[in-house]
């Protein structure tokens, strides 16, 4: 079976992705260096196609990708999906919102975005349950003033939460 080159599947996947700077100059580099240094030419030339067709995806993860990942030390099964879903999850995690995460990954909705592609990671996780925690209990120097080993709860979180409760 040939590679085919054909239109995109949907209106998202049509849009054009910005590219860092820095990015945008490693891969400008690469192509200058490249057999096919064209305008019209493909970043990821295939020598075998002549640059007629890029690297098949196989070949590219073959040839540059898994010696990359073997030189890391990930190891186990990785594919281009993990890929995408490891770009998802760190967007996620370096506070991107998942409209942009969504737009990066050229999905046409968020839902697939954010119930396929992200994961909360274990800091912000923690993070987040330490907040509510703080919330609720009370400051060391306020339970100095109970008995030891007595759990002292903060009440005005959920009568705030009763409050709402009662006005829906």
């Amino acid at each position: 079976m040939k590679q085919k080159i054909t239109r995109c599947k949907t209106e998202a996947s049509r849009k054009a992705i910005p590219l860092d700077a820095g990015l945008a100059e490693v891969l400008l580099n690469w192509k200058l260096q490249s057999p096919y240094p064209q305008s019209g030419d493909w970043v990821f030339a295939s020598p075998h196609r002549k640059d007629k067709q890029p690297y098949w995806p196989g070949s590219l993860f073959r040839i540059h990708l898994k010696p990359a990942l073997v030189a890391a030390g990930i190891a186990g099964k990785v594919g281009w999906h993990t890929l995408r879903h490891t770009f998802g999850t760190l967007m996620k995690a370096n506070g991107e919102d998942i409209k942009t995460i969504q737009e990066l990954l050229r999905h046409s909705n968020y839902k697939v975005t954010g119930d396929t592609y992200t994961q909360a990671v274990t800091p912000m996780k923690r993070a987040a349950q330490t907040k509510l925690v703080k919330m609720i209990l009370l400051s060391s120097k306020q339970l100095d003033e109970h008995a030891p080993g007595e759990l002292v709860f903060l009440i005005e979180p959920f009568q705030t939460l009763g409050e709402k409760a009662r006005f829906q």
